[in-house]
């Protein structure tokens, strides 16, 4: 249970806007909301900008230098830190379903099955995925994507010829994720499970028990636990091992009756922060389990739709999906 003495709900400054949080984050130090309405807001001094113009975010995704987003015009756009904005893709209306964010500047997304990879010198590589490609992410190290879609995940080099290398398992196969070494890949899937593969060799990793979707993931700065959304507790799985999560029960931390629908783990300590579908945000220690309330459930204002720390952990941002907003500042 939580007391008074175990609050942070004091040091949360809360941030004015009035619309769906696609997106929480940082850019570098300043923080940043995507809304589903279009706007962008900027820093502490609430700087919107409409880098859609009057279309709708769809998804988003943010790094040290900019934000991307995707919106239903079909345009794929980076924002920067200061407001300017730049085209980076046009899919000529189409939704975007997913973006992602790679190292040296590269990013991807996809529309249907186009999946596109735009390197740092903005030079741009296509591939059809067999199916819709639901989820994108970059691997750690090297110029290589995870596209998740129907039946299973692909590894496509954008810079290699030939076909990508397909991870098959029966289902449809939503957000993906890898691990910070590189060594497994996890997917969300629309059956409330996850799947995973040890790239080394393919072997498939199942990991079940969910009541609902897992549509958020996080990975501990260390790599060995990956904290996941779907259950009424963060449902954390261990990765240390070579079998990753094969065989051995998760932590399950921040246990509640509401569902968690945001994960975002701190970037140098054992500490998790988790969002629930009322409205309410815990931070749990793994080390001990403690717990400190950060933002009591406010059940008119949505659920937790997405939060991020900033580099030295000291500061997190959180939205939901009827505008509340707010910002963390640790002691």
């Amino acid at each position: 249970m939580i007391d008074a003495t175990e609050s942070l709900t004091q040091r949360v400054e809360p941030l004015e806007t009035n619309g769906h949080v696609i997106a929480a984050r940082f850019i570098g130090e300043q923080p940043v909301l995507a809304l589903a309405d279009g706007t962008v807001t900027l820093g502490m001094n609430n700087h919107h900008v409409r880098p859609h113009g009057d279309a709708a975010v769809l998804v988003a995704d943010a790094d040290d230098a900019m934000l991307l987003t995707g919106g239903d015009d079909g345009k794929i756009i980076s924002t920067k830190p200061d407001g300017s904005s730049m085209i980076l893709g046009d899919e000529k209306g189409k939704w975007i379903d997913a973006v992602a964010i790679g190292s040296s500047g590269a990013v991807a997304w996809s529309a249907g099955k186009k999946v596109v990879a735009r390197d740092g010198k903005g030079i741009v590589k296509e591939w059809l995925a067999p199916t819709t490609a639901q989820g994108l992410v970059f691997a750690p190290k090297g110029y290589r994507l995870a596209i998740g879609h129907y039946n299973g995940a692909s590894l496509w080099f954008p810079n290699i010829e030939g076909k990508p290398e397909l991870r098959e398992w029966k289902g449809s196969h939503l957000d993906v994720t890898f691990s910070p070494d590189g060594r497994f890949l996890v997917t969300s899937m629309q059956e409330n499970t996850l799947h995973g593969w040890r790239l080394a060799d393919g072997k498939d990793m199942r990991m079940s028990g969910y009541p609902s979707k897992t549509r958020s993931f996080s990975w501990s700065h260390d790599g060995y636990w990956l904290a996941t959304s779907g259950a009424d507790a963060a449902i954390i799985w261990p990765f240390k091992d070579k079998d990753g999560p094969m065989g051995k029960a998760p932590r399950e931390c921040g246990v509640r009756h509401s569902k968690v629908s945001a994960v975002s783990f701190h970037p140098r300590a054992l500490v998790v922060a988790i969002g629930y579908e009322d409205g309410c945000i815990l931070l749990c220690r793994l080390t001990d389990s403690a717990e400190l309330l950060v933002r009591p459930a406010v059940q008119k204002e949505g659920r937790v739709t997405s939060m991020g720390w900033n580099k030295t952990g000291n500061r997190m941002i959180f939205g939901t999906e009827e505008g509340a907003a707010g910002i963390l500042t640790l002691p």
